[in-house]
């Protein structure tokens, strides 16, 4: 995907091919909840968009129905949500957590319940080393 962001707007169309697979714009209209819906053409263009920023690819074309599919997964997208965030904060996770905390968005029982899980995956990491 090329290292360009994406709109909020953008993001919800993306989220709807993840779910779905390959599909239409007229699918991906029909599959928003009913407060969400917009014009046809308002997710056309939404679709072009992310085309055009290598998020979808077009697949084929029935009739006169072209139809797209992801082109990144959610793990490399969150994956480039988060250097943008990294990047916020001088690259630095300290200070990203530092704030998260200072903020009330990171409580104590989140640090532990990661201390935890990075020590599980520190384990499995040194019996895989020592399996080889």
């Amino acid at each position: 995907m090329k290292e360009q962001r994406l709109s909020k707007a953008e993001t919800r169309i993306l989220e709807q091919y993840w779910k779905l697979g390959i599909a239409s714009v007229r699918e991906i209209l029909e599959s928003l909840p009913e407060q969400e819906r917009v014009a046809y053409t308002t997710v056309q263009t939404l679709v072009y968009r992310l085309e055009e920023k290598g998020a979808l690819r077009k697949v084929k074309k029935i009739g006169n129905a072209q139809l797209f599919e992801a082109r990144i997964n959610q793990s490399q997208y969150r994956g480039r949500i988060l250097r943008d965030l990294l990047s916020l904060f001088g690259g630095s996770p300290r200070l990203l957590v530092s704030n998260l905390i200072e903020s009330g968005t990171l409580t104590l029982q989140d640090l532990k319940v990661l201390q935890n899980s990075a020590q599980r995956e520190k384990n499995v990491r040194a019996r895989g080393a020592n399996d080889a």
